[in-house]
């Protein structure tokens, strides 16, 4: 094993999504590593919060308003990165959305949305990257699954079966396009730590936890929630030459979530 394997020096990554959160954790992780960070949200104000932030850490961050659903809006961007960084050796699918409607109160039209969001988008730009990737004889595709691309939960029916879907696009990527040297992974994040789950994670006025955050601590062998730079580190290895050998692969940073059954009731 050589540590070079692990370093991504004049590699370009496009992380979607990539403005806060765990996109803007990975991004951080693959930039320390030495990859230029291209990033793509849709929303010009959070392209621009995005760029003060890589700014403040000290990142020079390239970042582009995209709608990672419209195929033709995909295809000019990865055209411009192109043009204006490089070939894009990394895609790091982090772009997403979840509504938490029970299922026979969802609309066809909330379902869809989710689907496009979480399972469309990642194809749409999987299939931008990979004639440039083909053509550079390699390439990494990383896509941001989820436990709910194994298990299923209440309120969370499109979420879970865009989750699961993107699991297997990710191996059939792997099947398709293994042989022009792109490897394509997944990271399958437990429950993050992040501004939105705050809420969940705050003492209740008698001193007690939230529910929600002990149902959570309880059912992750870890006993707690984590944090979304745990994620980098997995990032990159799936983003380097050290993971050459390893395609197809769904890797769940969850805290041991999966492999447990849970404690046995008092």
């Amino acid at each position: 094993m050589k540590m070079e394997d692990f370093r991504l020096d004049g590699k370009v990554a496009l992380v979607t999504g990539g403005t806060y959160g765990i996109g803007y954790a990975i991004a951080k992780g693959l930039a320390a590593a030495g990859a230029t960070i291209t990033f793509c949200d849709i929303k010009p104000e959070l392209v621009e919060k995005g760029l003060a932030s890589y700014k403040a850490d000290g990142i020079k961050a390239y970042g582009y308003v995209c709608n990672v659903c419209d195929e033709p809006a995909v295809q000019e961007m990865v055209a411009k990165i192109e043009k204006e960084v490089g070939v894009v050796d990394i895609l790091v699918n982090n772009a997403g959305i979840i509504k938490r409607i029970p299922m026979i109160e969802m609309s066809a039209a909330d379902f869809r949305q989710v689907i496009d969001v979480d399972l469309n988008a990642p194809f749409i730009c999987a299939k931008a990257v990979i004639p440039s990737m083909i053509k550079k004889g390699h390439g990494k595709i990383i896509n941001i699954c989820s436990m709910m691309s194994e298990l299923g939960r209440e309120t969370v029916s499109a979420y879970a079966a865009a989750k699961g879907g993107l699991k297997m696009l990710t191996r059939n990527i792997c099947s398709e396009y293994g042989g022009y040297n792109i490897q394509c992974n997944a990271i399958g994040p437990g429950y993050i730590a992040t501004p939105q789950t705050a809420p969940l994670r705050e003492r209740q006025p008698d001193g007690s936890r939230h529910p929600f955050d002990s149902f959570i601590c309880a059912k992750t062998p870890a006993g707690r929630w984590l944090e979304a730079d745990e994620l980098a580190a997995p990032a990159v290895f799936l983003a380097s030459d050290a993971s050459n050998a390893v395609n197809g692969h769904i890797l769940y940073v969850d805290g041991g979530i999966l492999a447990y059954i849970g404690k046995q009731p008092n």
